[in-house]
């Protein structure tokens, strides 16, 4: 599985791996323990993560999802350190420790929060996701 499969809607929570298109929308099915299906129009607003990024003050702008959750994997490994009742100084202070130079003014505790969640359920059901990438890069050091 890759980051093109895997998508969010809007108002649900959880993830939804892409499994094909249908006459009326996209087929997903949710990455839980329940594996329920899901057909989504026009009408539902779906993501896909690797069209996702996090707003920067850098000069392109954002920093796509998949290599903030790369980071992650490399930093924490699993461990993000930060209980559910986390505050959201601490939400803050762990995307500073991430991506220092995300935009503080448009990148929110509930975005972050989100991109934890995110990050845990991709960990759990597709940690071959986060592996991959992993491996290119080593494999793209090491021809340089």
């Amino acid at each position: 599985m890759e980051f093109n499969e895997i998508a969010t809607v809007a108002g649900k929570p959880g993830l939804y791996k892409v499994l094909k298109p249908s006459r009326s929308g996209v087929i997903l099915e949710s990455m839980d323990a329940k594996k329920s299906k899901l057909v989504v129009g026009a009408n539902h607003r779906v993501s896909i993560l690797s069209e996702i990024s996090i707003y920067t003050l850098t000069e392109e702008g954002s920093e796509p999802l998949q290599d903030v959750m790369m980071i992650i994997e490399k930093e924490f490994a699993g461990d993000t350190g930060l209980a559910k009742g986390a505050d959201n100084d601490e939400y803050m202070a762990f995307m500073k420790h991430i991506l220092p130079e995300f935009d503080e003014e448009r990148v929110y505790p509930s975005d972050i929060k989100k991109l934890i969640s995110w990050y845990k359920i991709i960990r759990e059901h597709a940690p071959e996701v986060l592996e991959e990438k992993a491996s290119e890069s080593e494999e793209a050091k090491k021809e340089a």
